[in-house]
């Protein structure tokens, strides 16, 4: 974003869409981001302040003096930090208001969420040797191909299904960090339905009867048919095993050998023996569902799974279209500012670039 496009046309629009200049006002002194005309003259002006900011690439003394050149507001960088500081809330408040700007349903009338995260690292060497980052936890919603749920955390928030609220009928799409069986749980309960990918030593595996399920021998026995669809139960600590279905495809010879000399890598870089289940596994896409066998086959569920790389698609142009990268300072509520002003324009850029491409195989 360049300053000139913060009072253009470009600037009008982005008003509208989020709802008007009194909107804007009303939002900004209820989350107390804007209490009174003095330096900053009106809430649109606080707001075009905070993205000239964070994604127009100065610092704040730079900032506070081209905000001076143009006529918006006389304050020094002192002051700009401390309106960042306290705009956190109105930010989040924003970016809501754009997610919330309705869903669309898929083929048959069911919303495809694809979970994932990402992440941006935070500020300060001692924080980054101590792997501190910023967390993205966020559902991207087919076919309207646009972001319905982001929450924001420190490097302790991990990934959880169970995050992102959910209607019936969803069908929830995510990968092996997902699966964990409890917030599974919770999902289906809501009515929902969910496609996790998983590694043969996901969960603890029971049969019919109860009994452990030798994930390998299936797979196994299953080498030369080149798909596996067959019902599973995944065991939990307090309450009963979930019925599930485990769908899992062979990769073709290439991918199946790149996906061993990864796993060989990383276990070479832990320090620690690689097992033969491990390269034995490493040659299938392992997926478990909740969704019924006859509404949905072996090679649909594949396909829904592989729409998954929709939501890595919409972080690129995340980080390359609308700039994140890790905030510049180390006060956590600038920082947080500084991401959300990001994740604001780009689900107001949402509609512009969010156009189709062709997915890869599923493979990987």
């Amino acid at each position: 974003m360049t300053h000139e496009s913060l009072l253009n046309e470009l600037w009008q629009t982005t008003l509208r869409q989020l709802g008007g200049a009194a909107a804007i006002e009303a939002s900004a002194r209820e989350a107390r981001a804007f209490l009174r005309p003095r330096a900053v003259k009106s809430a649109t002006d606080l707001l075009r302040l905070i993205l000239a900011y964070c994604l127009g690439g100065m610092g704040l003394r730079s900032t506070s003096a081209w905000a001076a050149s143009a006529g918006l507001a006389d304050l020094s960088n002192v002051a700009l930090l401390q309106r960042l500081r306290n705009c956190g809330a109105w930010m989040e408040h924003l970016v809501g208001k754009l997610l919330g700007g309705g869903a669309v349903p898929a083929a048959g009338g069911r919303r495809i969420r694809l979970l994932d995260g990402t992440t941006v690292p935070k500020a300060g060497k001692e924080v980054r040797e101590n792997n501190g980052l910023w967390r993205l936890h966020c559902a991207f919603d087919l076919p309207a191909e646009r972001f319905s749920f982001i929450e924001l955390t420190e490097e302790k928030g991990g990934e959880r299904l169970d995050r992102t609220p959910v209607a019936k009928g969803d069908i929830l799409i995510a990968d092996r960090g997902f699966m964990h069986p409890d917030p599974l749980a919770h999902i289906l309960e809501q009515g929902a339905d969910i496609v996790v990918r998983t590694g043969w030593k996901g969960a603890r595996w029971l049969d019919g009867d109860g009994k452990p399920f030798d994930i390998l021998a299936a797979l196994a026995a299953a080498g030369n048919a080149g798909v596996l669809d067959r019902p599973i139960w995944v065991a939990r600590k307090k309450a009963p095993p979930l019925a599930l279905r485990l769908v899992a495809f062979r990769k073709p010879p290439q991918a199946a050998e790149a996906s061993r000399a990864k796993a060989r890598q990383a276990a070479k870089k832990e320090g620690y023996a690689i097992s033969g289940g491990t390269l034995a596994a490493a040659a299938w896409v392992i997926l478990i569902t909740s969704l019924d066998a006859i509404a949905f086959s072996s090679r649909e569920t594949g396909e829904l799974y592989r729409a998954r790389w929709r939501i890595e698609m919409a972080f690129k142009r995340l980080k390359s279209i609308v700039g994140l990268s890790g905030p510049p300072g180390q006060d956590p509520e600038v920082a947080k500012t500084w991401i959300l002003a990001h994740l604001l324009m780009t689900l107001l850029l949402e509609p512009h670039t969010s156009a189709p491409e062709i997915s890869p195989r599923l493979a990987a």
